[in-house]
């Protein structure tokens, strides 16, 4: 998918709906072991990239240092469902304290003032240093099944061409 493509997609009104909610990204890496992994994770849209904070010591991290290559999917649980499908490159880097995206991440689920200064006051006090995970968008697909469907729906709702020949 070129560049441009990419980020048409990524500029879609309902994937940037989907970018901006407190719904979780389920992110898929695999492991060190070989054996693929999917994991719900906050995150924070950021700069082009989805950013995604974690303890520096995750095993996601060494995971993601052996094979940066990840999928991600932001999506709704009720019909019809709207879903934003993402690959991309990861890098990761280890930051001293909390970073600013991982407070920001979690501030979209957390609405009450008090509950978050106290939230974010554990977790300053928990982490010396953290993992920030910034993933490149390379391919992105938008669906809302109603106007945009799987491709491979599309295709069985396509008439087939050979058949009347």
């Amino acid at each position: 998918m070129r560049p441009e493509q990419v980020t048409e997609v990524m500029h879609d009104p309902l994937a940037q709906e989907l970018l901006h909610s407190a719904i979780p990204a389920r992110m898929a890496y695999n492991g060190t072991d070989g054996n693929p992994r999917v994991i719900p994770v906050g995150f924070l849209w950021k700069n082009e990239r989805i950013v995604v904070c974690t303890a520096s010591n995750a095993y996601k991290v060494k995971a993601l240092a052996a094979n940066p290559k990840v999928a991600l999917t932001i999506d709704t649980d009720a019909q019809p469902y709207r879903a934003l499908l993402v690959r991309g490159t990861a890098s990761v880097e280890i930051v001293d304290g909390v970073p600013s995206e991982y407070l920001e991440a979690s501030r979209k689920s957390l609405n009450d003032e008090q509950q978050f200064r106290a939230f974010e006051a554990a977790v300053r006090s928990l982490y010396k240093q953290m993992a920030r995970i910034s993933i490149a968008p390379e391919w992105a697909k938008v669906l809302d099944f109603e106007t945009r469907l799987p491709s491979a729906v599309e295709q069985l709702m396509s008439p087939d061409d050979s058949a009347g020949s």
